[in-house]
């Protein structure tokens, strides 16, 4: 970002980040969009992404908000598919704004129900399929698809367009995540992140304890350690990789269900299965020793 323009930005955060109006607001639109990708933490994180959520936040993109949303659906595909490159800034960052998107139909009706839907659609399709997973970008901060995923998720989940089907879809995703190969356990709050997600599912209260249950199975059944499921370890490849999310992920999940605010109506329920869960994925820890 040159001086001139990093000086401009600078003046509207000092006026408490103020719509300019010596500039169209879609010029502005513009360059806040372009700056979700760029590699200065600063501009991205510190600039481009407060000011975008502060003004779709604020309405001042009440009348223009679909074409704002399908704005940052699209920046969800700019260079999917590559690892290690700058495009994930601009996907991730996406999905925030995206988020926001939502969260201000959330609190009044601006958008079709089918439109926030395909959002959602969008959203999840993109989590499934990004291949960067970073967390942290040393020198360029935060990428972190995975947790920013994660949050729109759960955006997604408290609107009044999602019904209990999407709401299932909606775990499914998260599952998928979870379970989805890796070359790198998840070590910067995606667990957390994603745990989050779904207890905005859980408090929605209309996903019953049928769907859960196996739900909460198929995630226990991929953290079981290799040799219980397999017979054999694998000693070539590190089993963490197949096994440490959905621990994790079971863990974050117990956490906020025992401790969160707001506990869902099937927490108690719930909890039980979930504790099973552990016990199954944890046996060196959980279970009780057999006697020799």
């Amino acid at each position: 970002m040159g001086s001139v323009q990093r000086s401009y930005w600078e003046q509207v955060a000092a006026s408490g980040l103020a719509v300019p109006q010596d500039r169209p607001l879609g010029d502005l639109t513009a360059e806040l969009t372009r700056m979700l990708g760029d590699t200065d933490p600063d501009q991205r994180d510190g600039t481009a992404y407060p000011t975008l959520a502060t003004w779709v936040e604020r309405g001042v993109y009440d009348d223009l908000l679909p074409g704002l949303g399908d704005g940052m659906a699209a920046g969800l595909g700019v260079g999917l598919g590559e690892r290690d490159t700058d495009s994930v800034f601009r996907r991730s960052f996406s999905a925030l704004i995206l988020g926001e998107c939502i969260a201000r139909d959330n609190q009044r009706p601006l958008v079709a129900g089918n439109k926030v839907l395909e959002w959602g659609d969008r959203l999840a399709t993109w989590l499934l399929r990004e291949r960067d997973l970073r967390g942290f970008v040393p020198g360029k901060g935060w990428a972190h698809a995975v947790a920013h995923g994660a949050d729109g998720l759960a955006v997604l989940a408290r609107s009044p367009h999602v019904a209990a089907n999407e709401l299932t879809v909606v775990l499914d995703v998260i599952a998928d995540r979870v379970l989805l190969p890796v070359d790198a356990v998840f070590g910067t709050d995606e667990h957390d992140r994603l745990a989050a997600a779904t207890m905005a599912v859980l408090r929605r209260g209309i996903v019953s304890l049928r769907v859960l249950e196996p739900w909460i199975a198929r995630l226990a059944a991929a953290g079981r350690p290799t040799e219980d499921r397999d017979g054999a370890a694998d000693h070539r490849r590190d089993p963490r990789l197949d096994t440490g999310n959905a621990q994790a992920f079971l863990r974050s999940l117990y956490l906020q269900l025992a401790l969160g605010p707001r506990p869902p109506e099937v927490r108690s329920d719930l909890l039980l299965v979930v504790v099973d869960a552990l016990r199954s994925t944890n046996p060196a820890y959980l279970q009780a020793a057999q006697p020799r």
